[in-house]
This record gives C-alpha cells, sequence and structure tokens, in this order.
C-alpha cells in the first residue's frame, strides 16, 4: 500500500512507460492497493468507428473491478479534478498522452496555463492521485510539426509533475521501476 505524506498533502503518483509496458496495470494495482474507492478518470476520446481503439478501451474496463467508479473526462482533466477533493477515493488518470494531445492546437502561452492549472488542480486533492503518461521522444525524431510538438509538450509535462510527485514509476516489459528511489534529479 501507498502511505501518503505527511502534513496533509496529496499523495500524487506518476507512472510512465511506453505502450503496452504495462504501465496502467501498474497504476490500477497501486490504485486497487489503497483499500478505498477508484474513480477512474479516462481521458482518451470515445471509440467511435476506431475498431482497434475500442478494442483497447474494453481490455482497460474488462480489467477494472466492478466497484471502480469511471468518467469519461477527455480534453475536461482540469476540470474533473477541480470538481474532486475527496479524500476517502483514489483517484487514477488514465492516460496524460491523450490528454495532451487533445491541446495541441492551443498556443504556448495557454498550454503552460493549462499545465500550471492541471499541477494546481492536482496539488489541490486531499486523496492520492495515479497519474499514467505516455514515454515518448526515446526513438526517431518525429517527421511532422505536431509529432515533434506533441513529444516536447508531453516531456515537459512529465517533468513538471514529476517535480510535485511523491513517486515516480518508469514500467518498461512489464516491470516498474522506482525512479525516485534509484533516479537522481538532472540540474535546472
Amino acid at each position: 500500500m501507498v502511505v501518503a505524506e505527511s502534513g496533509g498533502q496529496p499523495h500524487l503518483v506518476l507512472i510512465s512507460g511506453p505502450s503496452r509496458s504495462g504501465k496502467s496495470r501498474w497504476a490500477e494495482h497501486l490504485a486497487a492497493s489503497e483499500g478505498k474507492t477508484v474513480l477512474y478518470l479516462a481521458t482518451g476520446a470515445p471509440p467511435g468507428e476506431d475498431q482497434a481503439w475500442a478494442e483497447r478501451v474494453a481490455l482497460h474496463r474488462q480489467r477494472r473491478p466492478e466497484a471502480w467508479l469511471s468518467e469519461e473526462v477527455g480534453a475536461e482533466l482540469v476540470a474533473a479534478l477541480q470538481q474532486r477533493r475527496d479524500p476517502g477515493m483514489v483517484l487514477l488518470v488514465d492516460s496524460l498522452g491523450t490528454w495532451v494531445a487533445q491541446h495541441l492546437e492551443k498556443d504556448q502561452q495557454h498550454w503552460d496555463r493549462l499545465c500550471e492549472e492541471l499541477c494546481g488542480a492536482l496539488q489541490q486533492q486531499r486523496g492520492p492521485v495515479y497519474l499514467v503518461c505516455e514515454e515518448v521522444g526515446w526513438g526517431v525524431v518525429p517527421p511532422t510539426a505536431i509529432g515533434g510538438l506533441f513529444r516536447d509538450r508531453m516531456g515537459a509535462v512529465q517533468q513538471r509533475l514529476a517535480a510535485i510527485c511523491q513517486q515516480s514509476w518508469l514500467v518498461v516489459a512489464g516491470r516498474a521501476i522506482d525512479v525516485m528511489k534509484l533516479g537522481l534529479p538532472v540540474p535546472t
């Protein structure tokens, strides 16, 4: 079980990893270990006609315990977080990558403000929050401007969130690594 920090601080946990690494399963395991009601905040768009996306969404839903609550928040993650501050509830956000993708059209100033609002809403939580996010940029440079923007914003938001999180996990090939225990902060 993950224990919240003393002093009434929110317990924020960042779980990152590449596609199909097991990061969502690890986040679900950690959230379930809290022994509280879990609210799953899904940021992805409804599958619509995309059969592959529909299958992924269905797998996630099948894996969740029946007692868990879920809410499709899409791009409105910040507003959903601002509405919830129940210390008896665990929030699981899956995933930040789909949330970032839904805000790529925002100019840099609006994006920076949105990231500040996200961090503020997370720090106002009274119960644990598990944040699932994708690791990007480990391979070739994206050939499109929008791909590069996604990669850059994803990396920047991960660093901002890691700075306010009490725990950070990297999940690779089905193995979870405690980044805070094993890693050192990079100087700014």
